[in-house]
């Protein structure tokens, strides 16, 4: 099957790089273009143009600002059998999604429709749960709300000792199990795939710096064995890090809080971080 990748970050080059070697690799990458990273503002490729152009020559890359009539051109003219999509982090219009004969699979890493959006690996850390899942869902034109095409995948994981980045590379695995069987099945004209459930829809927003402060008289109670701000800040923690970023004020100074775990019911800081300065071990 011909089919065409969508995907910018980490998590999707996870996925690409478990397609690539499960032996089914897209005939293309779509991804956002080039960006200025860090405090020097290097102009840096996206994770999955990187992983592209290291596996083969035979993968296009194309990195459009809008995805305008130009763009729609170029696809169609690829004649893909179908789109997969995993944090491309735009919204794909009606015509576009139009384009391959069986349609678009969206990848996402919750148990839809239960944290539909930009942030559920980090919702689901700061909510406390202690499940969550993949889903591969057929697209449409609104947000992540098609019909599901193979079931979900669900796991098991610990909001107190579970980080960001740990979750997010343990769900791109688990899809990786789902989406060849999706494939499959959009090939089989007497499959349907089931509506999600609207009644259970819940909603994520993106995160900024001001969702990481922590008030440092709660830091305090928290590092004094206060169990509920304990485990609210670490929570904070393993979400928000490393972006947007965890951080207090202590006399006016901004400190980073990069790392930490439970002592009992209290919190013991790690790897904290103080404005200009590098990270430290506590």
């Amino acid at each position: 099957m011909k089919y065409v990748f969508f995907g910018t970050p980490r998590f999707a080059e996870i996925v690409l790089g478990g397609l690539i070697g499960a032996g089914i690799p897209p005939i293309a990458v779509v991804c956002n273009p080039d960006r200025p990273l860090g405090r020097k503002k290097v102009i840096t490729p996206p994770p999955t143009k990187l992983l592209a152009a290291k596996t083969s020559a035979d993968i296009k890359v194309i990195q459009p600002e809008k995805l305008d009539r130009e763009f729609i051109e170029r696809l169609a003219a690829l004649k893909p059998d179908l789109f997969v999509v995993a944090a491309y982090a735009k919204i794909i219009p009606a015509s576009v999604l139009a384009i391959p004969k069986f349609g678009t699979l969206g990848v996402h890493p919750s148990l839809l429709p239960k944290y539909r959006g930009a942030s559920p690996i980090q919702s689901v850390i700061l909510a406390g749960e202690t499940t969550t899942g993949v889903t591969v869902y057929l697209m449409d034109e609104k947000m992540d709300h098609g019909p599901i095409c193979v079931g979900q995948r669900e796991l098991s994981f610990d909001p107190l000792t579970t980080t960001y980045t740990a979750l997010e590379e343990r769900l791109a695995k688990l899809s990786i199990e789902l989406i060849p069987l999706a494939m499959d099945l959009r090939l089989d004209p007497g499959t349907v795939p089931g509506p999600q459930d609207e009644s259970k829809a819940t909603y994520t927003k993106k995160f900024i710096a001001e969702n990481g402060f922590i008030e440092y008289s709660e830091l305090d109670a928290a590092l004094a064995g206060n169990s509920d701000k304990t485990e609210l800040i670490l929570r904070t923690i393993n979400a928000l890090n490393s972006e947007p970023g965890v951080w207090t004020l202590q006399n006016g100074r901004r400190i980073k809080l990069l790392e930490a775990c439970m002592d009992g019911s209290a919190l013991k800081l790690i790897t904290t971080q103080e404005e200009g300065q590098k990270p430290k071990r506590v």
